[in-house]
């Protein structure tokens, strides 16, 4: 893992997270468009052609039944089951905490205020390429369900033409019964367009790899979407205080994802950045993944060594991670400080897998630095504001001539003709 002590080997490790970050591909985003145009000329006959080129030629549907959701299900493991139920519940007491109400008030001539409504139909995607995550289904699933959603589609691509049970679990956990087994590009435009059996939805959420999400970024204003996730990444503030098992062990949480796994320590503990470089080997060579965990690690992975700890969270400002652990000895300390991160987890007993699947905040987040300007997905991103205004004829008057002179600067006559009219009778 590489260290980095000057300024120079700093600059040149933050064009390298930068590069990773933009994750743009000419060659990707026209197999891309061919396939969503596909999608949208062809409806049910590309998307089930796609699906059975990418997945299985035996898919001979894309929906997948109520009957065969719960008989997947019922494969799973008990103990995982429990573990899901678990988990949800911490999720929806978090997210219940996130709804927002409709407000108004009165100003004497006229209430004015805001509306909150549900989106009325969202769609999920659940990857299962590499992997299956359940837990996706719970983090993307639940906020929706708590917004007050009513109509809500998951995608899973069934790589081979197998349904991970777990995944089922999830879903029937839920409640939801609008699954559909098809995955890639291919998902995205069905949801975004809608064909003969995939009805269009008016938000799609839910990660993806780079397929997905130049999908998401094409087929975005026809419908809305959370976000465009790129590759996962943790960073950790830590002092000499903090344990050097722990920290590496944080480190390789998040290599372990990906090849493009971005991994970075700051500390201002010499000693600790020793410590730690030594212990991600150790670690490293007991891992099933150690062949993605040790490309992210060479590629991605730094450790820091700054001044003091203030540096510190100025260079954490300026990445601003999606995962951002802070290992020092007084970590409340630190949290005024932090402008810009996906999820702050404070203190050594609280690793970031624990918000990835049960601790109840969201694990969807912002990355590539976006969290300087985004947020982790939440109930907030299943509804929609609409203003509202009501004048009695008093409080018409009082404001026409107001709203006549603006009208006039701006030359638009027919907006000062609409106060006019009013005056006139």
């Amino acid at each position: 893992m590489r260290v980095i002590k000057t300024i120079k080997d700093l600059r040149l490790f933050l064009d390298i997270l930068r590069q990773r970050a933009s994750g743009s591909n000419a060659g990707v985003e026209k197999q891309v468009r061919t396939i969503l145009d596909d999608i949208k000329k062809n409806g049910d006959r590309a998307a089930l052609r796609y699906t059975q080129k990418f997945d299985s030629p035996d898919i001979k549907t894309l929906r997948i039944k109520s009957i065969e959701i719960s008989g997947y299900a019922k494969k799973a493991d008990r103990k995982v089951v429990r573990a899901l139920e678990l988990s949800a519940k911490r999720i929806r007491t978090f997210h219940e905490m996130q709804k927002e109400e409709s407000w108004s008030f009165s100003e004497g001539d006229a209430i004015l205020g805001q509306v909150i409504r549900p989106l009325e139909r969202v769609g999920v995607y659940v990857p299962g390429g590499k992997a299956s995550y359940p837990s996706t289904v719970l983090m993307n699933v639940i906020p929706a369900q708590v917004a007050g959603v009513e109509d809500i589609a998951l995608c899973v691509p069934t790589p081979k033409g197998e349904i991970n049970p777990y995944v089922m679990a999830a879903i029937k956990l839920l409640g939801i019964k609008e699954v559909y087994r098809i995955g890639g590009a291919q998902a995205i435009g069905a949801m975004a367009f809608g064909t003969e059996t995939i009805k269009k939805v008016d938000k799609i959420v839910g990660p993806g790899n780079i397929y997905v999400a130049t999908a998401k970024r094409i087929v975005f204003g026809g419908v809305d979407i959370d976000m465009i996730a790129g590759p996962s990444e943790i960073l950790i503030i830590a002092d000499k205080s903090a344990n050097p098992v722990f920290v590496a062990a944080d480190l390789l949480s998040q290599a372990e994802h990906d090849e493009l796994a971005s991994s970075v320590l700051i500390t201002d503990s010499k000693s600790l950045a020793d410590a730690v470089d030594g212990e991600i080997e150790k670690q490293l060579y007991k891992l099933k993944r150690k062949d993605i965990a040790g490309k992210s690690i060479d590629n991605y992975g730094a450790i820091i060594i700054t001044r003091d700890i203030k540096n510190a969270v100025a260079l954490s400002n300026q990445i601003a991670p999606e995962h951002l652990e802070i290992m020092t000895e007084k970590p409340l300390d630190i949290l005024p400080m932090i402008k810009n991160a996906g999820a702050i987890f404070l203190g050594q007993w609280t690793p970031e897998p624990l918000g990835d699947y049960s601790a109840g905040p969201n694990h969807t987040l912002p990355t590539g630095g976006t969290a300087k300007f985004s947020s982790p997905l939440g109930v907030y991103d299943f509804v929609k504001r609409s203003s509202l205004l009501s004048f009695t004829k008093e409080g018409f008057i009082k404001l026409s001539r107001t709203v006549e002179t603006i009208a006039d600067i701006e030359g638009l006559e027919a907006h000062g003709n609409t106060i006019r009219v009013r005056k006139e009778k």
